[in-house]
């Protein structure tokens, strides 16, 4: 089975740098560490990029690289993803997910 990784782009609601901590905080504290995960970060949106071809419709983005796609289909149901969702959904205008399969080179 290919590695698959999940890319997530959260557009918030009050993005202010004391929100965007919060949600980052968060992140960290209940998306990290899972079974299965061979790679996480969480980041924040670049201002400074400003080509183009930049997506700046953003704040605040994981990517999480799971072994398999069996760990990530345990990661959705695992309780501290779903106490991430409960508690931060009300400051999400919006939330983009990118699935992928991985090809290793």
């Amino acid at each position: 089975m290919a590695p698959l990784s999940h890319m997530v782009y959260f557009t918030l609601n009050d993005s202010s740098p004391a929100k965007v901590q919060e949600l980052v905080n968060a992140c960290h504290k209940y998306l990290s560490d899972h079974e299965g995960v061979v790679y996480f970060s969480v980041g924040t949106l670049n201002r400074e990029l400003a080509r183009p071809v930049n997506d700046h419709g953003y704040d605040v983005t994981i990517n999480v690289v799971f072994a398999n796609r069996a760990a990530h289909d345990v990661y959705q149901t695992e309780p501290r993803h779903l106490k991430f969702i409960e508690e931060q959904k009300p400051n999400w205008k919006q939330v983009r997910v990118f699935d992928s399969d991985l090809i290793p080179s």
